[in-house]
C-alpha cells in the first residue's frame, strides 16, 4: 500500500510544481535572434572567407549581420547580444582527427569559456570533407545559407523544428511528386545503381555526372531535387556521412539523413535511403 501511495504521489508531485517551474526551451533561447546581430567569422581560407562574404551579402534576410575574424571571436564569444555563423571541423569518438567541415551557427553568451562546445548550437549544418574539401561546397553554399535560415526561422515558431533539426525536412519528399530527382553519380555508395534499378528507371530517380548535377543547382532549375553528399574524402569506420536532396530552385531541404560508415555502408545514398526516398514521395 506505501509502495503504491508513493507512485501516485511520484506521478502528482509535477503537476503541482508546473506553475512554480519555468522551463526555458531552446525555441525560447533563440526567440532573440532577430533582434540580435549574427557575427559571420571568417577563418583565413580565403576561397572559403570569399564565398562566405559574398553569399551572406547576397541572401542574408533573418538578422543584422556584421564580418569578424577569428580574433574577434574570441574577444566577443563571451557577450550575450551576438550570434555566430562559422566554419568548424566535427570529430567523432572513434576518429583520430576532424574528418567533417560545418557551417555552424551558436549563440554568444552562456558556456563560451568552454569554447564553442559549450556554446547554445542553433544548427550545425555539415558541407564538406575537413581535410579534403571538393570545392563542391562552394557551389553549394547559397544553398546552405538559406537552408540555415529556413531552420532558425522554424526553430524559433516551433521546438520540433528547433530539437528536431535538418532531419525533420525528409517530411518533406511527401509534396516532391511533381519534382525529378537527380543524383551526382559520386554521390551514390557502391552497388546502388544496380540493384535499385527499378525505381531508378521509373523516371522519377535519375543518375548524372556531378557537372550536370551541379548545373541545376547553379542555374536554379525548375521541379529538380538534386543529390549532395558530405563526408570525409576516405572515410573510416566509425565517421558519418550525412546525405541531402535540395531544391535546385528555392534552396528548400527535402531530405537529411546520416549513417554511420562501415563495411556494409560506405559513402554516399545506400540502397536504404533510395527505398525510403521513393515509398515516401509515393505515399
Amino acid at each position: 500500500m506505501k509502495k503504491a501511495i508513493f507512485v501516485i504521489i511520484s506521478i502528482l508531485i509535477p503537476v503541482f510544481t508546473w506553475g512554480q517551474a519555468q522551463i526555458t526551451t531552446k525555441k525560447v533561447k533563440i526567440g532573440d535572434f532577430t533582434q540580435k546581430v549574427t557575427k559571420v567569422v571568417l577563418t583565413g581560407n580565403p576561397f572559403m572567407d570569399g564565398a562566405l562574404k559574398d553569399e551572406v551579402t547576397a541572401r542574408w534576410r533573418i538578422s543584422p549581420y556584421e564580418f569578424c575574424t577569428l580574433d574577434e571571436f574570441e574577444a566577443l564569444k563571451g557577450n550575450s547580444s551576438y550570434y555566430f555563423l562559422m566554419p568548424t571541423s566535427g570529430q567523432f569518438r572513434k576518429e583520430s582527427e576532424p574528418s567533417l567541415q560545418f557551417l555552424t551557427l551558436i549563440k554568444g553568451g552562456k558556456g563560451s569559456e568552454k569554447g564553442i562546445d559549450g556554446m547554445l548550437e542553433v544548427i550545425s549544418m555539415p558541407i564538406a570533407s575537413a581535410r579534403y574539401p571538393s570545392g563542391r561546397e562552394l557551389i553549394f553554399l547559397p544553398a546552405f545559407i538559406d537552408i540555415i535560415q529556413d531552420h532558425v526561422t522554424g526553430a524559433m515558431e516551433k521546438d520540433i523544428n528547433a530539437y528536431g533539426g535538418l532531419g525533420n525536412n525528409t517530411m518533406n519528399l511527401g509534396r516532391s511528386e511533381e519534382f525529378t530527382i537527380v543524383f551526382s553519380e559520386d554521390d551514390l555508395c557502391e552497388g546502388v545503381p544496380e540493384e535499385s534499378a527499378e525505381m531508378f528507371g521509373n523516371g522519377t530517380l535519375t543518375i548524372t555526372d556531378e557537372d550536370e548535377a551541379d548545373r541545376y543547382l547553379e542555374e536554379n532549375v525548375d521541379d529538380i531535387l538534386v543529390s549532395y553528399v558530405a563526408a570525409a574524402e576516405d572515410p573510416q569506420p566509425g565517421s558519418f556521412c550525412y546525405k541531402m536532396l535540395i531544391d535546385t530552385q528555392t534552396h528548400r531541404l527535402y531530405y537529411f539523413r546520416k549513417h554511420k560508415i562501415s563495411a556494409k555502408a560506405g559513402r554516399g545514398f545506400t540502397n536504404e535511403d533510395i527505398k525510403r526516398i521513393f515509398t515516401e514521395r509515393n505515399r
